[in-house]
């Protein structure tokens, strides 16, 4: 490797290199700073917290069934229900607290549309909690 120098002697041409020295004494004064900031950077505070015996508050969510005859009849926990009434409920099931979960059972035999009829109600009624109930298939 040629190194330049200021006389002009033997035909002193430019250094076609590149000095990596500062770039990594750059490079490694950086990473002193990260590491000697990096511990300043957590801001948690330690605090003893009191300790107490007791036992956790579990609220059980109510489970609405809601089920779908053949005939497109829909009965809201075994009870019939018409349009109006049906959303109704849902408009208040969604309102308590905690929500409860929908329970959806249709007949085998009925068109798919009727069901999705149901749940666009179920979710303009603001319900989130929506779960189809299925009963497995026989073995054969």
């Amino acid at each position: 490797m040629a190194f330049g120098s200021l006389s002009n002697q033997h035909g002193a041409q430019p250094v076609a290199e590149i000095n990596m020295i500062p770039l990594i004494d750059v490079m490694l004064v950086l990473l002193v700073i990260f590491i000697v900031t990096a511990p300043l950077l957590t801001h948690a505070v330690k605090i003893d917290l009191p300790r107490a015996a007791s036992q956790v508050n579990v609220v059980k969510r109510e489970n609405i069934h809601l089920s779908i005859d053949a005939a497109g009849l829909v009965y809201w926990n075994g009870e019939q229900v018409e349009g109006d009434a049906l959303r109704t409920r849902m408009a208040e099931s969604s309102r308590r607290d905690p929500q409860p979960e929908l329970h959806i059972r249709a007949d085998g035999e009925l068109a798919y549309k009727q069901v999705v009829a149901v749940m666009s109600d179920a979710a303009k009624a603001g319900l989130t909690r929506i779960g189809f109930v299925t009963d497995p298939r026989s073995p054969p």
